[in-house]
């Protein structure tokens, strides 16, 4: 029995050995055919697991001044996502990639907990590729990164208004960043990647589709014009405790905008304590009653109606007009006066008896072909056209209230564009804050001998005996109007609210700047035009026109105490 038994076990050895290589031989010839025979399959299944087909980051286009300085670029960063199923695995960990993302832990529980069922969460957006690389090397599991772009802005609050913002994923929300928004943002790419088993790229393989970055924006904004102002508008509207502030530059020969600032700004860079009213583009959106600004206006549709000369006189005693129920009244009795002397003087008599002499339709003609109730040409989003009223019929009263600035609404950039046409001998150009190849050969729409009198005219207000003596400028010959209006609330104009306004030209023998001033609700020991916005234009354009090599044109100026203007007001005297 025993015997039998030892003569079988080689049976069965032999049996099993002959299986173990039948298995071996079967797959060594499995290999070998799908190495050398259908190579195909081994590739489609390896690509399967580890080729991907990744999006390429389109660079969004830059934005710069005139002079090719930076005010909005792009920068390569690294955002952290997560498969949160995969993550949820270790928790114990959580509390230490917070704080490397530099979020709180209990943010980042909810992030987690909410997305359970997905398969893509942001953790955090726009980390600097070193702090990014520390939180992948965590080695946590269904945690990965994506290179993404984040928008900077290098002068901050100086351009915040001019340049825009962009939100979180690159798309333009304000400002010219939403504007030209399609051509900034160019078109991403794709390229087909080796991922390893933790998703992370090893290998580019190739290019499917090339990303095509945006087209950089070069603004007629000029940096250092654009820093002065906005340094002089921050003094200002602290000084008088003032509710806001804009100003802008225009280069009177080509339309561009040189500076547009506004008070309060924002850091765009910086959006934590954001708030919603900074963002507002003053200058472009906000309206106000222009007051004695528009005065210039009405003298210019006198000389152009035929029955008014520069030495034309007009008689504004005893300093009070009646117009039906409403008395008009200038500041004192400024007995007759010429043509240029209501504006130095500013008198609201001596504009509302030219308005009243005219056709009511010569002088809203003269405000609409100057630019006042219609868009100028900047291509901002949300650039407001301002009123000017158009009727059948008009009251004695509305023809005269419309003289000196009431009963119409413009913006600060409006007010520019109509002081750019008079600067221009009544050649009218679209503003723009595009810089210009060529420059617009415009459109004259008054005549160049009645804009150049009207210029001479008001030089006499940058003077002595005019309202804006504090509007000098040291070495330059200066013309420009003083404006001081009352706010407009619910209750009617307040009697203690008031918008002072100053609008210049420099220099008067060759005008190549208008820059307009607007103090919003100023709260100092003084609000009125010429004690609060034309020192602002002043200091500004003494650092301007330097600046551009402008040659100085009253060489016999001297630097003296200049006495204040005479407290006038719009509503009873005008400055």
């Amino acid at each position: 029995m025993k015997e039998t038994i030892e003569n079988e076990n080689p049976w069965r050895l032999y049996f099993v050995c002959c299986g173990v290589i039948l298995v071996f031989v079967g797959v060594i010839s499995r290999a070998v055919y799908l190495h050398v025979y259908d190579q195909s399959f081994l590739q489609k299944q390896g690509n399967a697991r580890m080729v991907r087909v990744e999006k390429i980051a389109a660079h969004r286009g830059l934005i710069t001044d005139r002079r090719n300085n930076p005010i909005a670029v792009s920068t390569p960063m690294e955002s952290i996502w997560a498969v949160p199923k995969e993550l949820i695995q270790v928790q114990d960990r959580w509390e230490t990639l917070a704080k490397l993302m530099g979020v709180s832990y209990s943010h980042l529980k909810n992030q987690l907990l909410a997305g359970q069922g997905k398969q893509f969460v942001y953790l955090k957006r726009h980390l600097p590729p070193q702090k990014a690389q520390i939180v992948l090397d965590l080695d946590l599991p269904g945690v990965y990164s994506i290179t993404e772009y984040r928008r900077f802005y290098p002068s901050a609050e100086v351009t915040a208004h001019v340049a825009g913002i962009t939100d979180i994923q690159g798309h333009g929300q304000e400002g010219l960043e939403l504007a030209f928004d399609a051509s900034l943002q160019g078109n991403p790419g794709k390229i087909r990647v080796l991922k390893d088993r933790k998703k992370r790229v090893f290998q580019n393989l190739d290019i499917i589709e090339s990303a095509q970055p945006g087209k950089d924006l070069n603004l007629s904004i000029d940096l250092r014009v654009q820093h002065l102002a906005y340094r002089e508008l921050v003094r200002a509207v602290k000084l008088n405790r003032a509710d806001s502030g804009s100003i802008i530059v225009v280069d009177v020969e080509s339309g561009e905008i040189l500076a547009l600032v506004n008070q309060p700004s924002f850091n765009p860079n910086n959006r934590q304590n954001l708030k919603a009213s900074h963002l507002r583009n003053r200058a472009i959106t906000d309206l106000f009653e222009p007051g004695s600004t528009v005065k210039p206006f009405t003298v210019l549709a006198a000389l152009e109606s035929g029955k008014y000369k520069p030495h034309s006189l007009i008689n504004t005693s005893p300093g009070t007009l009646r117009v039906g129920k409403k008395l008009v009244r200038d500041h004192r009795n400024y007995g007759v006066l010429s043509l240029g002397k209501v504006l130095v003087k500013s008198s609201n008599v001596g504009t509302s008896k030219i308005a009243l002499s005219l056709p009511p339709e010569n002088l809203v003609n003269v405000f609409s072909r100057l630019g006042l109730g219609r868009l100028t040409g900047s291509e901002y989003p949300g650039e407001s056209m301002g009123v000017l009223p158009v009727r059948d019929r008009w009251h004695d009263i509305e023809r005269a209230t419309l003289s000196y600035g009431y009963g119409l609404s413009v913006t600060a950039l409006q007010l520019s564009h109509a002081y750019s046409v008079l600067a221009a001998g009544g050649l009218k150009r679209p503003l723009t804050l595009i810089k210009q190849d060529k420059i617009s050969k415009g459109k004259q729409v008054v005549e160049r001998q009645y804009a150049q009198q009207v210029l001479t005219m008001l030089e006499g207000v940058v003077s002595k005996e005019g309202t804006a003596s504090r509007a000098k400028v040291a070495g330059y010959r200066v013309a420009g109007k003083t404006g001081t209006v009352h706010k407009v609330t619910r209750k009617g104009y307040a009697e203690d609210q008031y918008v002072a306004l100053f609008a210049g030209i420099a220099p008067v023998s060759n005008p190549k700047f208008v820059t307009v001033v607007v103090i919003n609700n100023p709260r100092g020991e003084d609000y009125y035009g010429g004690l609060v916005a034309a020192p602002v234009y002043s200091r500004l354009m003494s650092g301007v026109l330097p600046l551009f090599n402008i040659v100085p044109d009253d060489i016999d100026f001297r630097v003296a105490d200049q006495p204040l203007p005479t407290r006038t007001l719009d509503r009873a005297g005008g400055t």
